[in-house]
């Protein structure tokens, strides 16, 4: 199997990385976060790089770029800490792509390509507790439309969402529907989440709908998969990062009178978090690989990279504290932002005790052998 990047992945990577850079310092992020963890301004940019368009059919406008395109972008944005929820614009687009009509596909997808749309799912539920197939929320049919009652929690920025793809039970099984933020009956609460960025609580009272399919259990299953993948390759560029942050670190800090990054023991550490990135990388690139499979093989794939993910992004997180020592949890330090990180994404999309359960309940008599 090749693992090398073509030309064009290498150079969409440096210029991702070259925007990362010069347009998303640390300054600029943090700026953002004190206006409340998101910005129109860095949602444009990213669309005139062509990130919101790169998944988007070409007939819609989109670049029609892979999964492994996607998943670069996602690792250089997450060695920048950008708060802002590219995922989302790839999940929408593969959601509306694949199960939504041609009058949905013609309507929306060359708004997100443009990045003048910003789509995003709106899931989770109070007592669901990370499982899909908990739902709620009800939905009706409504004349020629249907009517959403549903509270949803933690959308990443969902109050600054011009629509979402809300499941809801429709005749006694979850269907996926597209409600407009302007619609009537359609409300959302903002905050600012552990890590700097901004999600919001969503309530739809009989709110207008359009039905993208009463397959919803399907393709909910699928959006979360893609939207899991996308974390991972954003993971491996945090504690890319968070590792090099804590080399240079060992480097210039003394102690005795030599650099800290002569102690064998520490060294031994740093040895540690390095073999946990490279298999959190490994684990990344089965996933994004495994998106093209079977729902069944796709779904237990993401579960295994999900708790490699989970376990190395807690290592690597709390040992680069351990490494760093006080400045480590100093706000401003830039490295404190990247643990803060780290420990928010290994509970998102399902923490890792959640995706072990998955990964146990798909063993097989190989004793655990993936296939």
């Amino acid at each position: 199997m090749d693992f090398d990047f073509s030309d064009d992945q290498q150079q969409l990577r440096d210029a991702v990385a070259r925007w990362v850079d010069k347009g998303y310092t640390f300054e600029r992020r943090q700026s953002i976060a004190k206006q409340g963890g998101f910005s129109r301004e860095v949602w444009s940019e990213l669309a005139e790089l062509g990130l919101t368009a790169l998944t988007v059919p070409e007939q819609y406008d989109g670049l029609g770029q892979s999964a492994v395109d996607a998943m670069v972008v996602m690792e250089e944005l997450g060695r920048g800490l950008v708060m802002e929820p590219l995922a989302q614009t790839f999940v929408a687009t593969v959601v509306l792509s694949q199960f939504g009509d041609d009058a949905l596909k013609q309507n929306w997808l060359p708004q997100i390509a443009s990045g003048e749309k910003l789509v995003l799912l709106a899931s989770q539920e109070r007592k669901a507790r990370y499982r899909l197939d908990v739902c709620e929320a009800k939905a009706i049919k409504a004349g020629d439309g249907y009517r959403v009652d549903a509270t949803k929690n933690i959308v990443l920025a969902g109050d600054q969402a011009d629509a979402f793809i809300v499941p809801a039970q429709l005749d006694g099984k979850i269907a996926l529907f597209l409600v407009e933020s302007d619609a009537e009956g359609v409300s959302t609460r903002g905050y600012v989440t552990q890590d700097e960025g901004r999600a919001a609580d969503l309530v739809c009272k009989n709110a207008a709908a359009t039905l993208i399919t009463t397959n919803g259990l399907t393709a909910l299953t699928l959006a979360q998969d893609i939207a899991n993948a996308a974390l991972c390759a954003e993971g491996v560029g945090v504690m890319e990062q968070t590792l090099k942050l804590t080399t240079e670190y060992m480097n210039q800090r003394k102690q005795f009178g030599v650099a800290i990054a002569s102690f064998q023991a520490l060294r031994h550490r740093v040895a540690d978090m390095k073999m946990q990135l490279e298999l959190a990388r490994s684990m990344s690139y089965y996933a994004t690989l495994k998106l093209s499979a079977p729902a069944e093989e796709r779904h237990a794939a993401i579960a295994r990279a999900k708790v490699q993910l989970g376990q190395s992004m807690r290592y690597v997180g709390q040992q680069s504290v351990q490494l760093h020592g006080g400045i480590g949890v100093t706000d401003e330090y830039v490295g404190s932002h990247y643990f803060k990180r780290l420990t928010q994404m290994e509970m998102t999309g399902g923490d890792t005790l959640y995706h072990l359960d998955i990964v146990s309940a798909n063993m097989q008599d190989s004793a655990g052998v993936f296939a």
